[in-house]
């Protein structure tokens, strides 16, 4: 056994020779050997007891033995006097002495026998020590480097947002930690099969190792239930699992509610290093994690549909009561999602910004129809129930604590940015800042829409009243990103049908 060898190699047997020579009251050519002769220590290697032993065991001795204690053997005029050291009830080692010959036994082999036995003993005792000692360390090792990838699992969930790229940067840094060639989450039930590559050497068929992991591998796992290690080139299970296809394999499966639902799958060419236990461990350890993600993705995924229809609900209801601003709020939310991505909003930003700019105008579903759909000119009241509009949205969204974020951009995208806006008239950057984005995609969807009393106008003749308003009613910094992003002629231009302005020759 290894660990019992790296511990031989560790004693301090000269402390035991001093234990003997104390007892015995002599100085002994003593030598720790192994059973094939191999000297792990000697007294006086000048001697050569140890080469002498590693030559007789080579001629054929094998360390004869009539009970447990001290054994001889007579050879020319000397004679050897041994010890069985014996761990876990098997010989990992002999102590030795080379002593003159003697037809009987003198009184001191017997004072040699009984302080053998001690050392052999004292050895057996520090042997197994130390090798529970360094499995102790590996275990801690092995459950320190387990709880780093827990932690480090734990710190990438909380900075990602959820999705496929969720799994695909977990894949990632999981094939880096454990030094994979292929790391691959595949969901079959979903259609779904991401990977993340650490390559050590190029895999030229890639595809075609996902097409196996998605078929008999995940078959095989579904029904098996259990990890699956494949390092021998010549394990009969590659004929039938994975079509001979030259890499070492470890295979979790994903268990939700006691069925296979995924398979975590890690991959190495056939060079690298055996997949061991402790791979195997960890293995289980990603799959419970993936479980946990995918069921959480799911609960999110299915909320977010939820908040969506919601949302949309709303909107509909809002654009009912006026057929002219159909579809004013998704073409409000598209352009502020446009001009977000441009700014490089952060995934928080970003998310509050979706919801505020979809539901920003969800408070004229209070405001009367004759005020909201009257084709002519609003009188001084009229239009201050308009202005009501977006304290309206704030009282009805600011009980859902997972619109919190996105309350401001819609109660106060109507402010201006010189400070002459409603509601709280609030100026520069004391407004929210999705609320200034909002403002701007709001003005152009205004100008671009027709309504009751006026035909939409241009894409042109919007951008140049923008810029006309930048600095007073708009913040001059995002009209210049809207710029950016129509100077890059955006699809949306012709999908939300706005006109244009043809350009004199």
């Amino acid at each position: 056994m290894q660990a019992q060898a790296d511990a031989l190699n560790s004693l301090d047997m000269a402390r035991y020779a001093r234990w003997l020579r104390r007892i015995t009251g002599a100085e002994h050519e003593l030598a720790l050997c192994l059973p094939s002769g191999a000297a792990v220590w000697e007294s006086a290697p000048e001697r050569g007891l140890g080469a002498s032993l590693q030559a007789l065991c080579a001629d054929g001795f094998e360390w004869p033995c009539i009970g447990d204690g001290l054994q001889r053997h007579d050879a020319g005029g000397d004679t050897l006097l041994y010890m069985a050291v014996k761990g876990r009830g098997m010989v990992i080692a002999y102590l030795a002495v080379r002593v003159p010959f003697a037809a009987q036994a003198p009184a001191e082999w017997d004072v040699l026998a009984e302080t053998f036995e001690d050392i052999a003993a004292g050895i057996a005792d520090e042997i197994s020590s130390k090798v529970e000692l360094d499995s102790m360390a590996l275990e801690l090792s092995e459950r320190y480097e387990e709880l780093h990838l827990v932690y480090a699992i734990d710190k990438q969930v909380q900075q990602l947002d959820p999705g496929a790229d969720l799994f695909q940067k977990l894949l990632q840094s999981w094939a880096e930690h454990m030094d994979a060639d292929v790391a691959a989450f595949v969901k079959p039930g979903e259609d779904l099969c991401v990977h993340a590559t650490n390559l050590s050497a190029p895999i030229h068929n890639l595809d075609l190792v996902l097409v196996e992991m998605r078929g008999d591998l995940y078959r095989f796992t579904h029904s098996a239930r259990a990890p699956i290690v494949i390092n021998d080139v010549k394990d009969p299970r590659r004929a039938y699992i994975f079509t001979d296809l030259p890499f070492k394999l470890l295979c979790c499966p994903v268990i939700h509610d006691r069925s296979v639902v995924a398979i975590l799958v890690l991959a190495n060419h056939l060079a690298k290093p055996d997949f061991s236990n402790s791979d195997r461990k960890l293995g289980e350890l990603l799959a419970n994690q993936l479980s946990s993600l995918s069921r959480m993705y799911g609960m999110l995924s299915e909320t977010r549909k939820f908040n969506e229809q919601m949302a949309n609900a709303l909107i509909e209801a809002v654009e009912a009561k006026d057929p002219y601003t159909r579809g004013h709020s998704e073409r409000v939310h598209y352009i502020s999602m446009e001009i977000g991505r441009a700014m490089n909003l952060g995934a928080r930003d970003f998310e509050d910004l979706f919801w505020g700019s979809l539901l920003h105008d969800v408070g004229k579903i209070g405001i009367p129809d004759a005020v909201l759909c009257k084709p002519g000119r609003l009188t001084q009241d009229e239009y201050t129930f308009i202005m009501v509009h977006p304290e309206r949205s704030y009282e009805i969204l600011r009980h859902i604590d997972r619109l919190k974020g996105a309350v401001p951009g819609a109660r106060h995208h109507q402010e201006k940015f010189d400070g002459t806006g409603y509601p709280h008239g609030l100026k520069g950057a004391d407004i929210p800042l999705n609320a200034r984005i909002i403002a701007v995609a709001d003005t152009y969807d205004s100008i671009t829409s027709s309504r009751a009393y006026r035909a939409g106008r241009s894409h042109e003749v919007a951008m140049a009243e923008i810029a006309r308003v930048a600095g007073v009613q708009l913040d001059p910094a995002i009209v210049r990103v809207l710029e950016e992003v129509c100077a890059l002629e955006p699809e949306w231009i012709a999908r939300f049908n706005i006109q244009r302005t043809p350009v004199a020759a």
